[in-house]
């Protein structure tokens, strides 16, 4: 089916509107640009967003909280994720070897096909031969 684009409302006052339209105009962007980047952003960071005006960015900075949130992964975890990457990748491999085998087995059967098929017609023998039925004892 597809990614479709959805569309999402903000309602906002006239004053947040204005100033909106300046963020976008200094940074030379659509005003559905920066909503855009605003929910881009919010869904990389699973609702992690604070948005601040960068005069108090450094005023921010100093607290103990950082922004992007990060989060510590336990060894045992990035040791598990890097095994099945390992493995994973041992896998393509097989796949690859495989599949070259199945190719060069379909090369084999390509080039001695026709010594390997037997016609039927060629087995049934002189027409005047009498047809075998299975079940038929007669000819013992």
């Amino acid at each position: 089916m597809g990614n479709k684009n959805k569309t999402i409302s903000f309602r906002v006052s006239q004053e947040k509107f204005e100033t909106l339209r300046d963020i976008a105009e200094e940074r030379d962007i659509s005003l559905s640009a920066v909503f855009r980047d605003y929910v881009d952003m919010l869904v990389a960071h699973d609702g992690q967003v604070k948005v601040v005006p960068e005069h108090e960015l450094d005023e921010e900075g100093s607290d103990s909280q950082s922004f992007p949130p990060k989060i510590e992964v336990p060894k045992s975890f990035v040791r598990e994720h890097e095994r099945l990457e390992l493995e994973a990748d041992h896998l393509r491999e097989q796949l690859e070897e495989y599949k070259r085998y199945a190719t060069e087995l379909r090369q084999q059967l390509d080039e001695n096909d026709q010594e390997d098929v037997v016609q039927l017609e060629e087995l049934d023998g002189d027409e005047d031969d009498k047809p075998y039925r299975i079940g038929d004892f007669e000819d013992l």
